[in-house]
């Protein structure tokens, strides 16, 4: 009977992985790294990297484990893709050590470097978009939340999927930020790659249930950069109409004016 439960031990050992590890003092960023299980993993996986809000800030790499993709992960959500959570000590998202969290971890693993996605919420959505406006060639699509951006860098969102998206009642980042971004994406490119959803009566912590949801996840991981180089966004499932409280309106192509820029 020992030997059987050896040999039972050693062929789940050879077959799993051990999920999640902190990795600290290797990039500019220390940050989480969620390994999915060795049939995803051996087969050239797609990554997802999740910047977390103001709160989350510091050096207590926990802090980050509050809420957001690794809080899902802990809670047995299996996300089918290497997920990255950098921690920023303090003050805004750096774009470059972004970067170079990602492809620090593409040296590690042999990765489908067509399938590079992002999200964040609050601080995390500026960094989403950012990161995006930067480096969108480095990625294949990113959803931003409650969050805002540069609206110089808004020609280079504009070459790649993203879906934005803020509650009309947020006090902390007021909508408005985020319809300055969508106008002045829609104006690249009539927004053809872009998906702007204002969730009525939400706050600006309710946004933090889209991490609960699958839609989040299917959508991301819909969209694949194609051979030349280019990625046709697929649109959101039917189901994401739909929130909990039945309140999601898909403004893809309706917002309003809106002036100036913040952080949070």
């Amino acid at each position: 009977m020992k030997k059987v439960l050896i040999i039972i031990c050693l062929f789940f050992g050879l077959n799993t992985i051990a999920q999640l590890s902190a990795v600290k003092g290797k990039t500019a960023y220390n940050f989480w790294l969620n390994l999915p299980d060795s049939s995803i993993l051996n087969n050239n996986p797609p990554i997802l990297v999740f910047l977390h809000g103001k709160s989350l800030s510091g050096t207590d790499l926990n802090r980050v484990k509050k809420y957001g993709v690794i809080h899902e992960i802990e809670k047995g959500r299996n996300v089918p893709a290497i997920v990255i959570a950098p921690q920023v000590a303090n003050g805004s998202w750096n774009p470059d050590k972004v970067l170079e969290v990602l492809q620090y971890v593409q040296k590690l693993y042999k990765t489908d470097t067509n399938r590079v996605y992002v999200c964040g919420m609050s601080l995390g959505g500026y960094g989403t978009m950012h990161f995006a406006g930067k480096y969108a060639h480095k990625i294949t699509a990113a959803v931003a939340l409650c969050g805002g951006g540069n609206p110089k860098d808004a020609c280079n969102m504009a070459s790649i999927p993203m879906w934005i998206q803020h509650g009309n009642r947020d006090e902390a980042v007021p909508v408005r930020y985020s319809r300055e971004m969508v106008n002045a994406i829609k104006k690249c490119n009539d927004g053809k790659n872009l998906i702007y959803t204002e969730i009525a009566g939400a706050n600006h912590g309710a946004l933090e249930r889209i991490f609960r949801g699958d839609e989040m996840y299917d959508w991301l991981f819909a969209q694949v950069r194609t051979a030349a180089n280019e990625v046709p966004m697929v649109g959101v499932p039917k189901k994401a109409e739909n929130n909990d409280q039945g309140k999601l309106q898909d403004k893809n192509t309706k917002s309003t004016p809106a002036t100036g820029t913040t952080s949070n």
